[in-house]
C-alpha cells in the first residue's frame, strides 16, 4: 500500500510501498478514500526539514540545549550518531483521514467494518487507529467534508476554550484554514466575528461566511478595527489562529480586548507578553491543545478509556462528532476551502503545491479504491542496495568480511529475523546486527512504517507486517525480539517451539509466571535438540571497559565491593515502560542491566538481595525508579546499586566503583576506566561512548552460526530476572 513519508533531514516527500499494517486490540483498521493536508502543520514540518542544520537549530533551541548536554556525558561520536538517526527516520505525514473501517480490532464496540469514518490516521492507504481518535460520518457528508473533521474540531477546541455566548464579539487573527473554520464554527454560535490577514482572497472568503475584516496588507490598524467593531467596548474576545514568529498578534489581541476579555492561542506565535497589557484588563490566555481532551493522553487514546459525559461533556472524540453533525446541517461549508485535488500516487506535487503556492488552503489526496483486498499485502520484498548508498555498504560489508576472516567463521548460516522496528531498534541494535555478517531477512512491525525503514536502511530481504511469517519460515533460524516488554516472553516461547534460536531485548519476562512459562519452553526445547541458543540483549557486560574490568578483577580471588550509579533521568509516569503490565516499571525493564552488570563482574551466584524505594515526600513522586539495590553474591562479595531518576541530565548516566584488595576501579559512563592503587593499570578511556551493544549481539550471531553456547547461561539469565522481581517486591 501507498503512504506519504517525509525526511526530516532532507524535506524531500516520498510515496513508498509498505506493508498493510495488522489490526491492533482497540484500533480500527481504515481503508482511505480522502486525507486533507493541513496547511499550516505540515507546511512547517517541510520547511524544518528542508532547512539546514543550523536552521534546524535555530528552530529548536531546546533540542540544541539536550544535544550540547548528551555531547558533555555520552561524547561527540556517540550524540552525532544520536542525532543522526533521529533525523534520518522518516515521518509519517497526515493527521486528517476518511475512509472505510475494514476490520475492528479486540474490545471496540459500536463499530462495524463497511462503516465510513474519519480519524486522525495518516496519509496511507490503510490506517489503524485508536477507536477513541475515530467518529462515524453521518449521511450527507461525502468523504471530500468529512476529511476536514479533524482540522476542523482544533478550531472548535480553541472556541470551546473562548467560552462564546450568543451576540459577543470576537476577533479571528489568521485567516488560513484553522481561521476560516474558526469564522464560521463562531457565527454559528451565534457571535459577531472580525478577520484579520494580510491576503486579500482569504478575507474575502471570510467576508462570504459573515465577517468583518482588516487587511493588514493595505495598512489597516487591527487594534483600532477592533475597537470600533466592538462599539468602543473592547471585544469579547480573540482566537490566534496565525503562524508567525512574532509576538506582535498576542499584543494586538490584548490591546483590542475589552477588561476581563478571553484570548486563546491555536497557531504558533511568538510568546513575549506585556504584562501591563494583561494586568490592567485582568486579561485570560489560554493555549488550546489540539483536538480536545484526550490528546496524548494514554489510557483515552490507546488504552480506549472514555471520560464519562457527565464530568468531560467535550472530548476529541465528541467534537468529531459535532463537527460532523455541523457538516451535515449544512452550518459549516467546507467546499470553498478546497483548493486542490492530488491522486496520493501524486502526493509529492501537492507538498510542492503546499510550500510554493501562498494561496493553497484546503489540499485534498484521494485514494483509488484498490481491486482487492490491501490486507493481502502484508509482505513487501526489498531491491538488495535498499536505502543505504553502494559505497556505505560496501565498507560495511568489507569490515564484516575482514571479521569473519579473523575468526574463521561465516556467519551467513545465521538466518535472522526480526520482530521490532522502534527507535531503540534502529538506532541501537539494527546497526550492530548489520555489521554481524548474518543474514538478515525479514523485519516485522505491527504499523508498516516503521519496518519499512528499517528494511530499507539495514539490508534486509523483506518487511512484513505478519509476525508469524517469522516463527513459521524454515529458512530463519534466529529470532532477534526488539519489541515492548509485555510481548517479550511469549515471543521466545513461541520462538522456541519454532525451533528457532533468540535474542531478545532486556527483559526475559515481567511477571514470575512469564518467567515461568519461559523455563517450561526452554527445557522443552532442549529435550527436543541441542540447548537453543537463548540470549537476553545484557550488553553491558559485552563493554570493552567492562571486559577490561573483569580482566583485571579475574586476577585477584577476594570478595569485591560494587557501587553502581545510575543517574536515569525522570520518565513520566503514564510512560508505557513505568506500566506494569506493559513495561514491567524500570528495575524490571531496565534495572536488571545493573543486576546483571555486577553480577557478571562477581562471577558468583546471588545469594542475596535487599530494596529501598524512595518512600512519599513533598514533590516526590513514588515510583520504583528511585531505588537502592543491595546484592550479595556467593564468594563474599556485595554490591549496591542506586537506581535514581531525580538527578540532572548533566551529570553523568551511569557510574561504576569497585573496591578490591587494597585498589578501586572506576568506570565513568562507558567512556572512562581508572584505576587508583591498582598495580599495573592506571587508565584508559575511548572517544565514543561503547556500552557493548554491537560485542552483545555479535556474540548471538557468533554462536548461532558456530553452533556453540549461548554467550550467557540460561541459569543466569533466569537469576538475574528473578533478582530484578524480588527487589521490586521488597523495595
Amino acid at each position: 500500500m501507498k503512504q506519504v513519508l517525509q525526511s526530516l533531514k532532507t524535506g524531500d516527500t516520498q510515496i513508498v510501498e509498505i506493508p498493510c499494517p495488522s489490526v491492533k486490540p482497540g484500533h480500527l483498521l481504515i481503508q482511505t478514500r480522502r486525507t486533507l493536508v493541513s496547511a499550516g502543520t505540515e507546511r512547517m514540518l517541510v520547511e524544518f526539514g528542508q532547512a539546514n542544520y543550523l536552521e534546524k537549530a535555530r528552530k529548536q533551541p531546546e533540542k540544541v540545549k539536550q544535544v550540547l548536554d548528551k555531547v558533555r556525558t555520552d561524547g561527540l561520536w556517540t550524540t552525532l550518531d544520536a542525532v543522526q538517526s533521529k533525523l534520518d527516520q522518516p515521518l509519517a505525514l497526515g493527521y486528517c483521514n476518511a475512509g472505510v473501517v475494514l476490520e475492528v480490532g479486540d474490545g471496540v464496540e459500536g463499530f462495524e467494518p463497511g462503516d465510513r469514518v474519519v480519524s486522525n490516521g495518516a496519509h496511507a492507504e490503510v490506517v489503524n487507529v485508536p477507536k477513541n481518535l475515530c467518529a462515524k460520518i453521518p449521511d450527507g457528508v461525502d468523504f471530500d467534508e468529512a476529511a476536514f473533521t479533524v482540522a476542523a474540531s482544533i478550531s472548535l477546541q480553541g472556541i470551546r476554550l473562548v467560552q462564546p455566548t450568543l451576540g459577543e464579539r470576537f476577533v479571528v487573527t489568521g485567516l488560513g484554514l484553522l481561521g476560516l473554520m474558526a469564522v464560521q464554527l463562531l457565527r454559528a454560535h451565534g457571535c459577531e466575528v472580525l478577520g484579520i490577514d494580510f491576503d486579500e482572497t482569504r478575507l474575502k472568503m471570510a467576508e462570504s461566511f459573515g465577517a468583518d475584516t482588516v487587511n493588514l496588507s493595505a495598512g489597516e490598524d487591527p487594534v483600532a478595527a477592533g475597537m470600533a467593531f466592538s462599539r468602543g467596548r473592547g471585544v469579547d474576545g480573540v482566537l490566534v489562529t496565525a503562524s508567525t514568529k512574532s509576538s506582535e498578534p498576542m499584543h494586538q489581541a490584548a490591546q483590542m480586548c475589552r477588561k476581563r476579555g478571553r484570548i486563546v492561542l491555536v497557531g504558533v506565535t511568538g510568546l513575549e507578553l506585556n504584562r501591563a497589557d494583561f494586568y490592567e484588563k485582568e486579561l485570560t490566555f489560554q493555549v488550546s491543545c489540539s483536538y480536545g481532551p484526550g490528546r496524548y493522553e494514554t489510557n483515552y487514546e490507546e488504552r480506549g478509556l472514555d471520560y464519562p459525559v457527565g464530568f468531560v461533556r467535550w472530548t476529541e472524540q465528541r467534537n468529531f462528532e459535532a463537527v460532523l453533525d455541523m457538516l451535515a446541517a449544512k452550518k459549516l461549508d467546507v467546499s470553498p476551502l478546497t483548493t486542490h485535488h492530488f491522486d496520493i500516487a501524486d502526493a509529492a506535487a501537492a507538498y510542492t503545491e503546499l510550500t510554493e503556492n501562498g494561496e493553497a488552503i484546503g489540499i485534498l489526496l484521494e485514494y483509488p479504491e484498490p481491486e482487492e483486498d490491501p490486507r493481502e499485502t502484508d509482505t513487501v520484498a526489498f531491491n538488495p542496495e535498499g536505502l543505504v548508498s553502494a559505497p556505505v555498504r560496501r565498507a560495511a560489508q568489507v569490515v564484516a568480511d575482514a571479521r569473519d576472516r579473523l575468526l574463521r567463521r561465516d556467519r551467513s548460516s545465521a538466518v535472522v529475523g526480526v520482530v521490532g522496528a522502534g527507535n531503540y531498534a534502529t538506532r541501537v541494535m539494527l546497526p550492530a546486527l548489520q555489521k554481524t555478517g548474518a543474514r538478515l531477512k525479514t523485519v516485522a512491525s505491527r504499523g508498516g512504517m516503521s519496518g519499512y525503514y528499517a528494511g530499507k536502511k539495514f539490508g534486509f530481504e523483506q518487511t512484513t507486517t505478519d509476525t508469524e511469517r517469522l516463527f513459521a519460515d524454515p529458512e530463519i533460524n534466529a529470532l532477534v525480539i526488539l519489541t515492548r516488554h509485555d510481548n517479550h516472553a511469549r515471543l521466545v516461547e513461541q520462538a522456541l517451539a519454532a525451533g528457532k534460536h533468540v535474542f531478545v531485548e532486556k527483559p526475559l519476562a515481567i511477571t514470575a509466571e512469564q518467567l515461568e512459562q519461559v523455563e517450561q519452553a526452554y527445557i522443552h526445547a532442549s529435550e527436543q535438540r541441542d540447548p537453543p541458543v537463548l540470549m537476553v540483549g545484557f550488553n553491558r557486560r559485552f563493554a570493552p571497559h567492562v571486559q577490561e574490568m573483569k580482566r583485571l578483577l579475574d586476577a585477584t580471588s577476594e570478595p569485591k565491593s560494587f557501587i553502581m550509579t545510575v543517574n536515569a533521568g525522570a520518565i513520566p509516569a503514564d510512560h508505557w515502560t513505568q506500566d506494569p503490565q506493559v513495561g514491567g516499571g524500570r528495575i524490571i525493564g531496565e534495572g536488571c542491566h545493573f543486576i546483571d552488570l555486577l553480577r557478571f563482574l562477581a562471577g558468583s551466584p546471588i545469594t542475596g538481595l535487599s530494596a529501598t524505594r524512595m518512600g512519599d515526600a513533598p514533590a516526590v513522586e513514588v515510583t520504583e525508579d528511585k531505588m537502592a539495590i543491595t546484592l550479595s553474591f556467593a564468594d563474599g562479595s556485595f554490591g549496591t546499586v542506586h537506581y535514581l531518576a531525580n538527578g540532572d541530565k548533566s551529570f553523568p548516566k551511569e557510574r561504576l566503583e569497585v573496591f578490591c584488595g587494597g585498589g578501586i576501579l572506576q568506570l565513568d559512563n562507558f567512556r572512562k576506566l581508572r584505576g587508583f592503587g591498582w598495580p599495573g593499570f592506571g587508565s584508559t578511556g575511548s572517544l565514543a561512548q561503547d556500552k557493548g551493544h554491537a560485542n552483545c549481539i555479535d556474540t548471538f550471531v557468533d554462536a548461532v552460526a558456530a553452533g556453540g553456547p549461548s554467550p550467557i547461561g540460561f541459569d543466569e539469565l533466569v537469576e538475574v530476572t528473578r533478582a530484578s522481581f524480588t527487589a521490586v517486591v521488597q523495595s
